[in-house]
């Protein structure tokens, strides 16, 4: 995947978002690590009062699903603040399924591509390796 110069790479899981810019230019990838905000988990609803179910999740999964939509949100901001221009979303699995869920038009319109894979608690060179061979 070629990127463009200043394109945010953001990495997500349930509980952990980091950031990452490009400062190379588009086929020469250079990430630098930037720093991410403190994100606390949407509330999901009442779920805490239930038994957990696959209807009904558990609180785990509760907290990971709001955790995304946190994420999303934070990132929604950006993009309509006009602070991030490109970007690119490399998330767990069923994170990414669940930020799908709350991207904005304008975050769609400036996404460069995503990657479904588990990498916040890999190294940078990990993360880069990833999207170069994407």
């Amino acid at each position: 995947m070629m990127l463009p110069h200043n394109t945010t790479v953001a990495v997500v899981d349930g509980k952990t978002l980091n950031l990452f810019q490009n400062s190379g230019h588009e086929g020469e990838l250079s990430l630098k690590s930037v720093p991410a905000p403190t994100l606390h988990a949407v509330n999901a609803g009442s779920g805490g009062r239930h038994q957990s179910s696959s209807g009904n999740p558990d609180a785990s999964h509760q907290s990971e699903d709001g955790f995304a939509a946190a994420a999303a949100a934070w990132l929604n901001r950006q993009v309509l603040d006009g602070k991030i221009e490109a970007l690119v979303v490399i998330a767990a699995p069923k994170t990414l399924g669940e930020l799908r869920k709350h991207y904005h038009k304008q975050l769609e319109a400036v996404l460069e591509g995503e990657l479904s894979k588990d990498l916040v608690r890999r190294p940078i060179a990990d993360v880069a390796a990833a999207i170069h061979h994407h």
